[in-house]
């Protein structure tokens, strides 16, 4: 998958976590913040050359 498509899913699994978090379905935004958070540190590391630590 090219880098433009994994910023543009992981920048549409945010916002679905705003709007869920706006709309009081925490428990559902709460994953999806993470699943956001853990796609972005990935993209970023594999950038980086650093495919095996997360940080």
């Amino acid at each position: 998958m090219n880098d433009l498509y994994k910023d543009i899913l992981t920048g549409l699994v945010f916002m679905v976590g705003l709007l869920g978090f706006i709309s009081g379905e925490f428990i559902i935004s709460s994953a999806l913040f993470a699943t956001a958070a853990i796609a972005s540190n990935v993209n970023v590391n594999s950038r980086r050359g650093k495919t095996g630590s997360i940080a």
